[in-house]
């Protein structure tokens, strides 16, 4: 009923070529995987660190719970104070802020005018 030629197939050697295409479909996906995925996602991680970086005062910008305001003051390297309304301010984290719409001149202060 069986023969005896797949025993006689499954010992045929190249052990060592064998591994080697095997591994190779895994090489393509972990290449793929790193140009889809990995490379655009440090690309972003690195711009919002500059973004983050770079607010200073006057600048309008959109933070992540969707507060629209104005950088009216940077107070250290981890907050920044936002004018949302008219005289209504807030802190929130610089890490919160996802966007910048507009570069604006700085503000002025009411005691230089």
């Amino acid at each position: 009923m069986f023969t005896p030629a797949f025993a006689q197939a499954a010992g045929a050697g190249g052990g060592a070529t064998d591994l080697i295409v095997q591994l190779i479909p895994f090489a393509l996906i972990l290449a793929i995987m790193y140009f889809l995925i990995m490379r655009p996602q440090q690309k972003r991680a690195r711009d919002h660190a500059d973004l983050i970086k770079n607010l200073r005062r006057g600048d309008s910008v959109v933070t992540s719970g969707g507060l629209i305001g104005k950088v009216t003051k940077v107070i250290d390297d981890a907050e920044v104070e936002l004018e949302i309304a008219p005289n209504v301010r807030v802190r929130v984290a610089r890490g919160l802020v996802t966007d910048v719409r507009s570069k604006g001149e700085p503000v002025k202060d009411a005691a230089n005018s």
